[in-house]
C-alpha cells in the first residue's frame, strides 16, 4: 500500500511537471512587463550617472519632468487639493501656521511659464526663449477627484536635481538652463523645499548669469526671492539689505516686507502678505511665527482684553492654536466665551 501511493504520487508530480514544460512559453509570456518610472531612469551626475550629460539627453529628460508636472496639476483637479499636495511636501519649519489659515491663493502659478509671477498667483503663459521647450500652466478640471499624489513631487524635484547636476557638470549657461532653473525655483519655493530652491537661487545668479544673461524681469524676481529667503527664512535682514543693494533690487513689496521685520509692524505684514503672489507669500511664511509671537507679545502689553473673534481673524488661527502652538495663558471670558481677558484689573 505505502509503494503504490508512492507510485501514485510520483504519477502525479510528473505528469504535473510534464505539463508545466509543455505550456512554459505561454506561462511565460503572460508575466506582466516592468513598468519603468521614465525619471527614475537616470541617476545623479555626481554618482556617476555619464548619460545626462549629453544635451540631447538633458532636453528630453526635462520634457518628460514637464509632462509629469502637467499630469500632477491635472490629476489634482482643483486649487484645493493642489494645495494639499505642495503642503504635504512642504518641509517641517519653525512656524507654527497651518496652511489652512494662510492668505487664500487662487490657484498656485505654474513654475513652468517662463513669465514672472504678477499680482495674481496665476502667471500668462508666454513663449520659452529657445522656442522649443514646454510651457504649461495649470489646468483646472471639472471631474476632479482627491487623489493622494504626494509621491509625485518629490520625484519630480529629485529629477529636476538630476538635470541641474548635469548641466553643472557640462557647465551648459544657454537660455534652456535658464528655463531648468527658474522651474526648479519656482517649484521647489512652492513646495517649501529651500534644499531645492536656494543652491538653484545662487547657481543662477552667481554662475548662469554673468555668462547667458537672464532679462530684466527674471533677474528681478529671482533676486527679489533670494532677498525674502535670507529675511525670512534666514533670519538674516543685515544680510538681505545687502543683497538688495549689491543687485540695485527695486521692488516696494520687497521693501515693504523688510520694513515689517525691522519695525515689528505687523500690519503693515499682512497687508503686504495679502497683496503678493503665491511664490512670495510661501516665503513670507516661514517668518509668520515669529511675527505672530512678537505681535502676541504686544497685544499683551497694550490691551487688557479683547474680542476673541478679532483676535483669531488677526493672527489668522484658532483660540485653541494659539494656546497650542504659542503657549497663549489669557483666559476666555463673557458669556459665551466671546471675550479674551488678557489681564484683570483688581479693585483696589
Amino acid at each position: 500500500m505505502q509503494r503504490k501511493g508512492a507510485r501514485a504520487f510520483s504519477g502525479h508530480s510528473y505528469g504535473h511537471t510534464g505539463h508545466h514544460h509543455g505550456g512554459g512559453g505561454n506561462h511565460y509570456s503572460r508575466l506582466k512587463p516592468v513598468e519603468l518610472d521614465p525619471l527614475s531612469e537616470y541617476g545623479l551626475p555626481s554618482k556617476g550617472e555619464k548619460r545626462l550629460l549629453s544635451p540631447k539627453v538633458q532636453e528630453s529628460y526635462y520634457s518628460k519632468i514637464a509632462e509629469r508636472y502637467l499630469a500632477f496639476c491635472t490629476e489634482a483637479g482643483d486649487k484645493d487639493n493642489l494645495q494639499k499636495q505642495f503642503a504635504r511636501l512642504a518641509v517641517a519649519d519653525t512656524t507654527p501656521s497651518s496652511s489652512a489659515s494662510s492668505p487664500v491663493i487662487s490657484v498656485p502659478p505654474s513654475p513652468l511659464t517662463s513669465a514672472p509671477p504678477t499680482a495674481l498667483p496665476l502667471p500668462t503663459p508666454t513663449s520659452l526663449p529657445t522656442g522649443s521647450f514646454p510651457d504649461i500652466t495649470f489646468i483646472a478640471t471639472d471631474n476632479s477627484k482627491e487623489q493622494d499624489q504626494s509621491g509625485s513631487l518629490p520625484s519630480i524635484l529629485s529629477a529636476l536635481r538630476k538635470l541641474r547636476e548635469a548641466l553643472v557638470a557640462t557647465q551648459r549657461r544657454d537660455p534652456f538652463t535658464i528655463q531648468v532653473y527658474l522651474f526648479a525655483i519656482r517649484l521647489g519655493i512652492l513646495a517649501k523645499s529651500f534644499e531645492s530652491y536656494y543652491p538653484a537661487l545662487l547657481y543662477l545668479l552667481r554662475s548662469v548669469h554673468p555668462f547667458s544673461n537672464l532679462t530684466s524681469v527674471e533677474l528681478a524676481e529671482c533676486v527679489s526671492y533670494l532677498v525674502l529667503d535670507t529675511a525670512c527664512r534666514r533670519q538674516d535682514l543685515a544680510g538681505a539689505f545687502k543683497l538688495r543693494k549689491e543687485y540695485k533690487l527695486k521692488d516696494k513689496k520687497v521693501d515693504a516686507v523688510l520694513k515689517a521685520l525691522v519695525g515689528d509692524n505687523y500690519v503693515l505684514w499682512w497687508r503686504v502678505k495679502r497683496g503678493v503672489d503665491g511664490y512670495r507669500v510661501k516665503l513670507m511664511e516661514f517668518a509668520d511665527g515669529d511675527v505672530k509671537r512678537r505681535t502676541l507679545m504686544a497685544m499683551g502689553r497694550a490691551y487688557l482684553s479683547l474680542p476673541r473673534e478679532f483676535l483669531e481673524s488677526q493672527m489668522e488661527e484658532s483660540w485653541e492654536g494659539l494656546r497650542s502652538k504659542y503657549g497663549v495663558g489669557w483666559e476666555l471670558g463673557g458669556e459665551k466665551g466671546e471675550k479674551v481677558v488678557i489681564r484683570k484689573v483688581g479693585r483696589g
